[in-house]
């Protein structure tokens, strides 16, 4: 009886391990496509990482044109990529010729600004920073000036093929190069 209780706890334990390792192993994907989503676009500032290689380990602001000069690689269009698609075709472009199983990380030193202008107190550019809203942004440019209407919030996102401004509230997130239009308030 004994060997019996003995078993069941460990094959408890067991399905509780296996449980909690699949569970992080899914949570931690899915926090992985999220943060891959994000695309780099010209005014951000990243670093590329070649483990064991230091002289192929970057720091890089993306110009206008969407290009980076990378060693071995020359010049590499990286406008429009998640991280995970710049680190893959580093990654590619330096496997076999010049290393036999690259180790490539890339991530985001400091992302492009986005912009607010109208009814703020400082209108113009400023540091983008993950979870920033509306609000926030508002904040960082001086508040809203006296006239500003809070229903008359509009945005341009950046990234898309449409730049209408579409109407937006105070708790909206923005994004980077996000600009953002606080209209006047007629009373």
């Amino acid at each position: 009886m004994r060997a019996n209780q003995s078993f069941n706890t460990f094959s408890s334990f067991a399905y509780s391990t296996i449980f909690l390792i699949v569970l992080l192993a899914f949570s931690s994907n899915l926090f992985a496509q999220e943060a891959g989503e994000y695309r780099i676009d010209s005014g951000d500032k990243i670093a590329i990482e070649v483990y064991g290689e230091p002289e192929l380990s970057r720091e890089m602001l993306l110009n206008d044109s969407g290009k980076i000069n990378y060693p071995f690689l020359g010049e590499i269009t990286i406008q429009g990529l998640t991280l995970y698609q710049v680190e893959q075709k580093i990654h590619q472009g330096l496997k076999g010729d010049y290393l036999i199983n690259p180790n490539v990380s890339v991530s985001i030193i400091t992302y492009r600004p986005f912009f607010i202008d109208g009814e703020v107190k400082k209108p113009g550019g400023y540091p983008y920073q993950p979870g920033l809203t509306v609000a926030k942004a508002a904040a960082v440019a001086g508040g809203f000036t006296e006239r500003a209407s809070l229903e008359k919030i509009f945005i341009v996102k950046s990234g898309l093929s449409d730049k209408t401004p579409q109407p937006i509230d105070l708790h909206t997130l923005i994004g980077p190069g996000d600009i953002i239009s606080i209209k006047q308030s007629f009373f």
